[in-house]
């Protein structure tokens, strides 16, 4: 039998949540708990639709032009955003990882960036996903394999569910004017955008939220037809942790991380042409790092060789 396009499927499960796990890109696939939906899933063989759900590493979001200096010396890195111009979500998105440790609630698994063009660097990724009565948390360790400091970032890309989305109809329709992520509640207590351009989402300017009142969730409420592809920080926390929560009525899915990512973006997933992505999941994506971090230094990690970097963030049902 053939393996599945998005890889070899590592089932877990425990304290009423489920995690579907595929090997390429170490992705979430699946979420849930009580057999409800917490993340946009898609199917086993499928090709997986953009990063949902992938790991991304060794950085997140965009290096602007696919350029950057780093120990004085010009790295030019593939566009993996060609219509933006763009080197998007790292290197490690679409690789195949293996297994370290496959347990009823918990998988371990690596792969290995190798020297190449742009990141002339070698970094192996561990990604452990485990189950506890708190939810899944997702561990990612960035271990320098190499010889030479080695500039690091990371962080996911899941979309969150409140509430299972309608049934798209044989038009493509959803059964419902209304995208599903429009009718939910957000709270996301941040207290900066960084402002981007609107052809390229090229970073502009950190300022307050006070200023773009759309962007200010800092207080629950409906997201609305509200569009956000943005990158957030100066992050509220409560017991060393910061928690963005989306809810429908009285449940709902949350993600909680600490200090280690102090930064977040949200996207509102809205893909008009394509009703069956429309607007159906929030990406919530905490980051290590600033959006081209690798030009800015914000939030950028500097592996040193033989030094390893762990950080971690938890998705739980509402």
């Amino acid at each position: 039998m053939a393996e599945p396009r998005s890889g070899r499927q590592l089932r877990i499960a425990a304290h009423g949540y489920e995690a579907d796990i595929a090997s390429v890109g170490a992705t979430l696939r699946a979420l849930r708990f009580e057999g409800r939906d917490l993340v946009v899933p898609f199917d086993a063989d499928e090709v997986r639709p953009g990063y949902r759900g992938a790991t991304l590493a060794p950085w997140p979001n965009r290096i602007v032009d696919g350029r950057y200096s780093f120990g004085g010396v010009e790295h030019r890195l593939p566009l993996t955003e060609p219509e933006r111009g763009q080197a998007l979500h790292g290197l490690v998105a679409w690789s195949e990882f293996a297994d370290r440790t496959v347990d009823q609630d918990r998988v371990v698994l690596a792969t290995t960036i190798e020297p190449q063009t742009g990141y002339p660097f070698r970094v192996e990724v561990e990604v452990e996903y485990r189950l506890g009565a708190d939810g899944l948390t997702q561990t990612v360790t960035g271990r320098n394999l190499g010889v030479d400091a080695a500039p690091w970032g990371t962080g996911p890309h899941p979309y969150l569910v409140a509430e299972p989305a309608p049934i798209a109809d044989a038009a493509g329709g959803t059964g419902s004017a209304v995208p599903p992520v429009d009718g939910w509640t957000l709270l996301l207590p941040a207290a900066a955008v960084l402002t981007v351009t609107p052809d390229r989402l090229s970073p502009v300017a950190l300022e307050s939220v006070e200023a773009y009142p759309d962007w200010d969730f800092r207080t629950p409420r409906r997201i609305g037809a509200t569009f956000i592809d943005h990158a957030f920080t100066a992050l509220s926390q409560t017991g060393g942790s910061t928690t963005v929560e989306l809810r429908a009525g009285e449940r709902g899915v949350a993600l909680t991380w600490d200090a280690a990512c102090p930064w977040v973006q949200i996207h509102t997933a809205d893909t008009p042409d394509d009703h069956a992505t429309h607007r159906r999941g929030l990406a919530v994506e905490p980051m290590t790092c600033a959006p081209d971090a690798f030009n800015s230094g914000a939030g950028l990690v500097v592996l040193e060789p033989g030094a390893a970097h762990a950080v971690s963030w938890r998705i739980h049902a509402l």
